[in-house]
């Protein structure tokens, strides 16, 4: 078995504090804007359930998600807006009775993962504790754009950890999905967790260096602020690009808030 018990369990936390914010509103108000353009909160949670599908099709049935990819190369961008817009068209009530029952069935699946198998996704292989962590960091950057929509302030946890980290594992694919050679020399990062605790990544004595507030530069790599809005600061100039590329999740560069 894995290692991603841990995880999955920060993904069952996340998940249900989101389904939280969500559970009560009226059918009506399923139907305000997020800062996404286009997408209302039904996309957003739509979008979450088409994702945890396909998640669970990559662990379930290899083949079945080999007919996704190959859909989805067609059409990257397109092909996950119409997965939302679909689902989004559900009545609220049975999109986020379809979400729950599929995040459960995709949390225990991923529990099923032999330790060393790589689960095939839109970019490079994974394994269940990196697939766990995809999913947190969707599902709290979605979550977040549910909040905005609604003017709450979700208070951060100590989950970001795990999104920081995918953020920083994910800077070279960061530069070549915008077309640019990775850094050859390894970043230091420090942040600040809310709690005050440090967080680090790569040697202490690299020039090249990204400090900064925990939940702001998970707010960066998932796009959901502007740079120049976040409490996040680099020296060099490689450290300098990477926060204006900055992309956590798979896909083509997306265009930010």
């Amino acid at each position: 078995m894995t290692d991603a018990g841990p995880l999955i369990a920060e993904l069952v936390a996340e998940s249900d504090d989101l389904d939280a914010l969500v559970a009560e509103l009226p059918a009506d108000q399923w139907a305000a804007a997020t800062p996404a353009p286009g997408w209302d909160i039904a996309h957003q949670i739509a979008h979450l359930l088409w994702t945890d599908r396909v998640s669970l099709l990559s662990v379930t049935d290899e083949p079945g998600f080999a007919e996704v990819l190959a859909a989805a190369d067609a059409d990257p961008r397109g092909f996950v807006n119409r997965g939302a817009a679909d689902l989004a068209m559900l009545a609220p009530a049975e999109l986020l009775s379809a979400w729950r029952t599929t995040r459960t069935a995709l949390h225990a699946a991923l529990r099923t993962v032999p330790d060393g198998r790589k689960l095939a996704w839109f970019g490079p292989p994974m394994s269940a504790p990196s697939m766990a962590t995809a999913r947190l960091m969707e599902t709290w950057a979605h979550g977040l754009d549910v909040a905005d929509a609604l003017g709450v302030r979700r208070m951060p946890t100590s989950r970001l950890r795990s999104i920081a980290h995918l953020g920083v594992r994910t800077r070279d694919f960061a530069f070549r999905v915008h077309g640019l050679p990775p850094p050859a020399e390894t970043f230091h990062v420090e942040l600040r967790g809310p709690d005050g605790q440090k967080w680090e990544w790569g040697p202490g004595d690299a020039t090249q260096r990204v400090t900064g507030a925990a939940e702001d530069f998970c707010l960066l790599v998932t796009q959901r602020r502007p740079p120049a809005e976040l409490d996040v600061t680099a020296v060099g100039v490689d450290a300098e690009r990477w926060l204006s590329i900055a992309q956590a999740f798979a896909g083509p560069p997306g265009v930010g808030r």
